[in-house]
């Protein structure tokens, strides 16, 4: 990629939030990259690269997902403390919120560091 030039415009290559949200292999940019909403695929279906081989940081995820837990927690108290909403309000609200951000950094994260190491291996992993 030459400088001034975006990832959008690589062919091949996506910005890494689009490829997280979307789930798109780092080598063809098919929808392959998970099977579940935050499991990362053994295989792309499209190109066949063994993303299992290129999936590490799965102590880190849980580290990440710890510390999500510790940010989410001090704002559910802070408005808690705030503005004393009812505790059915706090559950509907804060259930679908943790499950989101969790999951979208998990995304976000895995997809992160996927795409690295398949930029430092390069071919090694076909």
């Amino acid at each position: 990629m030459q400088s001034g030039e975006s990832p959008d415009d690589t062919k091949g290559q996506s910005g890494v939030i689009r490829a997280a949200l979307l789930g798109l292999c780092p080598k063809c940019g098919a929808a392959s990259l998970f099977e579940a909403p935050a499991r990362v695929a053994l295989t792309c279906s499209s190109c066949a690269l063994d993303l299992g081989s290129l999936e590490r940081g799965g102590r880190l995820a849980g580290v990440l997902t710890a510390l999500l837990a510790i940010v989410l927690i001090g704002i559910a108290v802070g408005i808690e403390t705030a503005f004393r909403p009812p505790l059915w309000l706090q559950a509907a609200f804060w259930a679908p919120v943790t499950v989101f951000v969790v999951i979208g950094a998990l995304r976000l994260f895995k997809t992160v560091l996927l795409y690295a190491n398949f930029e430092k291996h390069g071919s090694d992993t076909e």
